[in-house]
């Protein structure tokens, strides 16, 4: 009867609602910001190229839409039932890595080949691949974590699947994408219980690659050289690194204020996209730098709690879930923020959140309306477990 009555009480209590703030007030104000920035850093360039100084905000601002939409029916779906379609995310995520490289399929913009277009927008395979990556690699830790230690072939399956996956992707070309798929994949197998020394063979061999991946395209060993000492050819490979510097420069402590930054005036490049935090700074400058890290380490901080919190009360797949989610968002973070302030060659990655690009913010608020359902049932589930002992 006690055991009834205690199904009938979860079952009342997992249709209630919980909106973790410690995850909802950090998205709603980088989405907030993001929207700003996007608007003040486009509008030069858009007037320019379409004579239309709205055209990149109002894009925007439909796929803020979408991305509210996805994350809301993200939210509401169990991550058991999106857990039992890992396989059929990362299979279908492989075929568009295949069909995106397809002439006549794939859209090519600045030298690489990333993008598919659809009903008039377009759509960049490899945003949804990172998703499909975690939902997986989470997925199959979680089911194999006792034996991925002692069963090699279980580790080799892996490895080989994700080595796939970076090698479509360095044939768009993509080398960002690799590199926060990689560290994702790394840092979930070392917390999936994979035997140290198997682990540090792995370490070794994608250093290795990676290596000779970046020096084997010419392109990228500029890159690589190119932003320890930008000045030295601040007009041609220097150039982007440069005024994405002299924004910083102007911005000083407290910014020039909303609007008023110079770079984006057609001297910073995709200002409005992988730059726009450079603006963000020479318009707000070093204290309102400090306020959106904060809030970016607000948002991460929450979700690896969350993450600690699934593992400790045995929930593998929605603590292997959250550490990839925390794992992308920091990672891509970090390497834009790098990108931006010259500590890191240059990368075509976005700013979570923040820059221009529907693929990027419709998947980022999808993951977090994942991580919002997974606190959800965290919280319901504690409840449950206090009530129980009470009743007992």
């Amino acid at each position: 009867m006690r055991t009834n009555h205690l199904n009938q009480k979860i079952s009342q209590r997992s249709q209630e609602w919980y909106i973790d703030p410690f995850l909802f007030i950090p998205l709603v104000s980088l989405i907030s910001i993001g929207f700003v920035m996007v608007a003040s850093a486009s509008f030069s360039f858009a007037e320019h190229r379409f004579g239309n100084v709205f055209f990149f905000a109002g894009r925007h601002a439909i796929y803020i839409v979408l991305a509210i939409l996805l994350a809301v029916t993200t939210y509401k779906l169990t991550p058991k039932r999106l857990r039992s379609y890992g396989r059929l995310w990362i299979l279908f995520s492989i075929l568009m890595l295949v069909a995106v490289l397809i002439p006549g399929i794939g859209k090519e913009l600045n030298g690489s080949r990333r993008w598919i277009s659809f009903a008039g927008l377009t759509f960049q395979v490899a945003e949804f691949t990172k998703i499909s990556v975690i939902i997986f690699l989470a997925d199959y830790l979680a089911r194999h974590r006792q034996v991925l230690g002692t069963e090699l072939s279980k580790l080799v399956f892996i490895v080989g699947l994700i080595s796939l996956v970076a090698v479509l992707l360095i044939c768009q070309p993509d080398y960002g994408s690799v590199v926060v798929i990689g560290g994702i994949f790394m840092a979930l197998l070392f917390v999936g219980n994979v035997r140290l020394r198997d682990y540090l063979i792995l370490v070794l061999l994608a250093g290795s690659g990676l290596w000779w991946s970046a020096g084997a395209a010419p392109y990228r060993l500029a890159r690589l050289t190119t932003f320890l000492d930008p000045w030295a050819d601040q007009f041609a490979a220097g150039y982007q690194l440069t005024q994405s510097l002299i924004a910083f420069g102007r911005g000083e402590w407290w910014g020039l204020g909303l609007g008023q930054s110079v770079q984006k005036m057609r001297y910073l490049p995709e200002a409005h996209t992988d730059f726009v935090f450079a603006i963000f700074a020479e318009e707000f400058g070093f204290f309102g730098v400090l306020v959106l890290l904060t809030v970016f380490m607000i948002l991460i901080a929450r979700i690896f709690q969350l993450s600690y919190r699934a593992m400790q009360v045995g929930d593998w797949y929605a603590g292997y879930f959250l550490v990839g989610v925390g794992l992308f968002i920091s990672g891509q973070t970090f390497i834009n923020l790098g990108v931006n302030a010259g500590l890191l060659p240059t990368k075509g990655l976005t700013l979570p959140f923040i820059s221009y690009g529907g693929t990027s913010l419709i998947c980022c608020c999808s993951l977090m309306g994942m991580s919002m359902r997974i606190s959800n049932d965290l919280k319901i589930a504690s409840k449950t477990s206090l009530r129980s002992h009470g009743n007992a």
